[in-house]
């Protein structure tokens, strides 16, 4: 193909999608990250009207009434949950990116069909006489404009039910009938069904596009009334679509994922196309590849739940098929280049991520490889145990442990277990798979698995939204619009009742971006009550939840709420100060420093940042130092309204993970600190006051964390740890604090010295037979000698020394040895070298110690053991000759 006929690339394809509905009026909308904001019934964005739900459902208004974005997507959980079928279909993807027009009541069908067959046909060429559509059984209308407005054949439209042409946002709300559209790609593609068509599970009659005409509010009782502003709602796979203009295959062979796919073909010595099995291995690493980077992007980090546990698995599959390609050797880290070098045009973020996501992905590849061997060892003794109790199966709870605990792969564990000619439980594994995905669901911040408890969006839709005005005012006369008491909207509340109150307008900061809610006060002549907590369930809508001092609160009544300006303050300092700690920590230990979550409230604040070694103990002090220095400077903290596009380019630092609207509020300090922000803020950085980092650590692979205080609570801070100092040289007697150091290392150097005596002495006593109980004289057991102490108060290397001795002095025979230390029993065996092929020590310990609780290991002729109940020690010791006999049979 000369370089005049190459199809278009996939940027070329994205771009010209966005450019058409650009000239038709629409407002180019960026995509939102992959982690949804103020959605409790999504782990992660899974379709591009996401970003837009409160717009289609009239609780949010934006400056414009059409749009088009090509929005990052990821499908992993859910009725969406692509995971598992990655790699073995041509289409299926976790990550993809869907290209989407949408109209908020501004023009419907007819526009809708018209734009979609236009930029199919006349933008990126695909033959008009290829192409399909379905629509909804009973939508006569959308059916007509295909076939008198387009001229599509009545013979290529098809009208199938509810399940293939309804779309609905959920039980209740918008909803209703779409239309697809679908390529032909060719008998190839085709199966050997006669009546092979549009809605035929081959890959043949492939929809690329689904057009969503809402046009109803279903209620509770399934009644569907029209909606008095018509949207559009459309959603169309980029990968799938250039799959198509670049007549390949699979989607994976598109330039959109083939280069990554290519990157892994180099780091092995197998050749993509090549074999069936593998090419499943290449396209799950391809596509893994792709989501592992865009999720960290996005702030998702590794982790044992939620986001970060989806993340865990998707890498750790990649691995695993990593190694099936014969990789032993990180690789996954080296891929995540290849992507962002794709697609960095496009979401620019990756490139200033780039060096975070390579160190995140091999960070976990390293942790990854010590689960494998972890694991080979546990399903060794879950396989053993199940032999020696006569089974032939490990059960669903032992298979998940290992796939979820240790996060071992399930496919090389069955491989493993049917190695050893046992079978795996696979049905009880599944029903544990379902438990933890539902409480994956509800672990994830917002804590619900279901959507915004309708009880909340029940009040909200009758009132207008919110007027928070506490960035102005402290204080506000308002009008409470309703009351929610154990879940039920109320008309009243009296004194000694706790109840949720709606208001009109509110000065309280609700509880988002990290920031604690106000406290304070909301009262009127006939009540008075405190608020407590303040929140937003669906981002519009502040509820306060009070307890009711006095008096009787009503729906419509006047009152006047104010915070707790005390808590404010102290709130401001800390948000102002992670600010300044921001900014602080990439100016000392570099640029590509990335806030990756913060919590501020009244006590304290913490700030978790993106960083692959621990800082030393100067740079620490050398953050700390230049955060006071900029309090000290005095800085002005200024707020103002900007656009996005206008702060981004200004300098302003954008938090990834967060959604930012189409105006943001930039906060600036001086010129050392810019950053979009909705929270509360100082006046100046001198109302902070002292600024003390309490503790830096890590929290997982590539993030680390750091706890703060400010002003009187950083004050509070130095008192006590000068309280503790001062208690301290007071019981060593020290003339000042500055002597503690010395006085400390002249006593620990006594202290060792003494427990190096102490220990000398022991190992003495029990050479000679000291310590109690049966004593060291040799019994014959089944024709062995046989010498059982209990050592009470010995260490492990006592009872080593004492075994070894009694060997030497026995010249032939069996030495077991115990000693209870704390909450412990611990044992040792030994055993001379010319009985080792009758009885191992090994065998001895395991047996004994399982009367402790424990187990351990060794050579032959000597092992170790300890156990969690050392009040059975002495039953144990007791046993050893009964043990013998049976181990020498």
């Amino acid at each position: 193909m000369t370089q005049k006929n190459m199809p278009m690339t996939g940027a070329e394809v994205r771009r010209k999608f966005t450019e058409y509905f650009a000239s038709k009026g629409h407002t180019v909308v960026r995509s939102s990250p992959l982690v949804p904001a103020n959605d409790p019934t999504l782990l992660f964005v899974n379709a591009g009207m996401v970003q837009f739900k409160n717009v289609f459902t009239g609780s949010e208004q934006r400056p414009y009434k059409t749009a088009v974005s090509s929005q990052k997507c990821l499908r992993v959980s859910g009725k969406h949950n692509d995971l598992e079928t990655v790699g073995r279909t041509a289409r299926h993807h976790t990550f993809f990116e869907m290209l989407g027009n949408f109209s908020f009541g501004d023009y419907f069908k007819d526009d809708a069909i018209s734009y979609g067959w236009q930029f199919l046909t006349e933008v990126v060429g695909l033959p008009a006489d290829k192409l399909h559509v379905s629509v909804y059984t009973d939508d006569d209308e959308a059916a007509l404009i295909w076939e008198k407005k387009i001229g599509l054949p009545a013979s290529r439209i098809v009208r199938l039910g509810e399940k293939d042409n309804f779309w609905s946002m959920g039980d209740t709300g918008p909803c209703g009938p779409c239309s697809e559209i679908h390529v032909d790609r060719g008998e190839k593609y085709g199966c050997d069904n006669p009546g092979c068509g549009v809605g035929c599970d081959c890959d043949r009659y492939m929809e690329i596009w689904n057009l969503v005409f809402m046009q109803y509010d279903r209620d509770k009782d399934g009644n569907m009334m029209p909606l008095p502003n018509p949207s559009i709602d459309t959603g169309m796979g980029l990968e799938r679509l250039v799959s198509v203009i670049q007549e390949t295959d699979t989607n994976f062979d598109t330039d959109l994922i083939l280069p990554v796919i290519r990157h892994m073909e180099r780091l092995t010595d197998i050749d993509y196309r090549k074999d069936p099995k593998a090419d499943v291995s290449f396209r799950v690493i391809g596509d893994h590849a792709r989501a592992a980077t865009f999720l960290i992007a996005d702030n998702v980090h590794p982790s044992n739940e939620g986001r970060g546990y989806v993340l865990r698995r998707i890498l750790r599959r990649a691995l695993r098929h990593g190694k099936m390609l014969g990789v032993e050797e990180p690789f996954a880290y080296k891929l995540t280049e290849t992507v962002v070098e794709i697609m960095k045009d496009a979401y620019p973020e990756l490139a200033d991520y780039a060096s975070i996501i390579r160190g995140v992905v091999f960070a976990e590849e390293e942790s990854f490889s010590a689960t494998l061997e972890n694991g080979m060892r546990l399903i060794g003794e879950m396989i053993d145990a199940e032999k020696k109790n006569g089974g032939d199966k490990i059960s669903g709870a032992h298979a998940f442990k290992l796939y979820d605990t240790y996060g071992f792969p399930m496919d090389l564990a069955r491989e493993i277990v049917e190695d050893a000619g046992m079978t795996m439980d696979m049905a009880g594994f599944e029903e544990e798979m379902n438990t933890q995905r539902e409480m994956a669901r509800k672990s994830w911040k917002g804590g619900s698995a279901e959507a915004i408890d309708p009880v909340y969006s029940d009040a909200a839709k009758s009132f207008p939204a919110t007027d928070f005005v506490g960035y102005e005012t402290e204080s506000v006369n308002t009008k409470i619009y309703a009351i929610i008491k154990d879940g039920k909207q109320v008309n009243e509340v009296s004194a000694g009742d706790t109840a949720e109150v709606m208001l009109a307008a509110t000065p309280f900061y609700a509880e988002s971006g990290g920031q604690a809610s106000d406290h304070g006060v909301i009262s009127s002549e006939s009540f008075m009550a405190r608020v407590e907590d303040v929140k937003k369930p669906d981002g519009t809508h502040w509820f306060h939840t009070v307890r009711v001092d006095t008096g009787v609160i009503k729906t419509g009544d006047m009152a006047t709420v104010t915070i707790d300006k005390k808590r404010r303050m102290s709130i401001k300092r800390n948000h102002s100060a992670t600010h300044l700690l921001h900014a602080a920590l990439r100016e000392v230990l570099g640029a590509h420093v990335k806030q990756g979550g913060s919590l501020v409230d009244a006590g304290r604040l913490r700030f978790d940042y993106t960083y692959f070694t621990a800082p030393g103990k100067s740079e620490v002090e050398r953050v700390e130092r230049l955060v006071n220095e900029k309090i000290m400077e005095n800085l002005a903290i200024a707020t103002e309204e900007k656009s996005i596009e206008e702060a981004t380019s200004a300098g302003a630092t954008a938090l990834f993970g967060e959604k930012y609207g189409e105006s943001v509020r930039v906060v600036t300090m001086g010129s050392f600190s810019m950053e979009l922000c909705g929270g509360t803020h100082a006046n100046a950085t001198g109302d902070i006051g002292l600024f003390r980092i309490v503790s830096e650590g890590g929290i997982s692979a590539g993030v680390r964390r750091i706890e703060a205080v400010t002003g009187v609570g950083a004050l509070d801070y130095v008192h006590e740890k000068d309280d503790v100092l001062l208690a301290l040289g007071d019981k060593l007697k020290t003339p000042t604090v500055a002597d503690i150091p010395d006085k400390t290392d002249k006593l620990l150097t006594q202290l060792r010295d003494l427990e190096k005596e102490n220990k000398k002495l022991k190992e003495k006593l029990f050479a000679g037979g000291g310590g109690g109980g049966n004593g060291n004289r040799a019994v014959d057991v089944a024709g062995l000698q046989v010498v059982i102490q209990n050592l009470d108060g010995a260490d492990s290397e006592s009872m080593r020394t004492f075994v070894d001795d009694q060997k030497n002095r026995l010249g032939s025979g069996v030495v077991v040895a115990g000693a209870k230390q704390g909450e412990k029993a611990l044992l040792a065996v030994g055993v001379t070298k010319d009985l080792t092929a009758k009885i191992q020590a090994g065998k001895i310990i395991k047996e004994v110690a399982g009367i402790v609780g424990g187990g351990g290991g060794g050579r032959p002729d000597f092992a170790q053991a300890g156990g969690k109940n050392p009040e059975k020690l002495q039953e144990a010791l007791d046993s050893v000759p009964d043990i013998i006999k049976k181990l020498i049979g």
